[in-house]
């Protein structure tokens, strides 16, 4: 009856654990969208063109994350070039979803 006791409070304190190192991964690949984004408008890409200017570049990310593309693309599109070319957009991207 210990073991069994001590072992689900084990898997309890594991699991936020497991749940964080997950979340952190998840938002890592989201900030490299992010940043693959703002790189595709710093070169000057349209807007149109980004998901497939993305794709040809080889990115390391999982398959999933390329529905990420179509939901930062606008985000990053409407802002000033200017911050554009100076902010960390990948830094505060997963800053915000780490948080959340």
């Amino acid at each position: 009856m210990i073991r069994m006791t001590s072992f689900a409070l084990c898997a309890a304190l594991a699991t936020p654990a497991a749940a964080d190192a997950a979340k952190e991964a998840d938002c890592g690949y989201q900030g490299d969208v992010v940043a693959a984004v703002q790189a595709a408008r710093v070169a000057r890409v349209g807007e149109r063109r980004v998901i497939d200017h993305i794709a040809q570049s080889g990115p390391a990310w999982p398959e999933k994350y390329y529905a990420v593309i179509p939901l930062v693309t606008p985000w990053v599109y409407t802002m000033k070039m200017s911050e554009v070319r100076s902010a960390d957009l990948a830094a505060a991207w997963k800053e915000l979803c780490v948080a959340q």
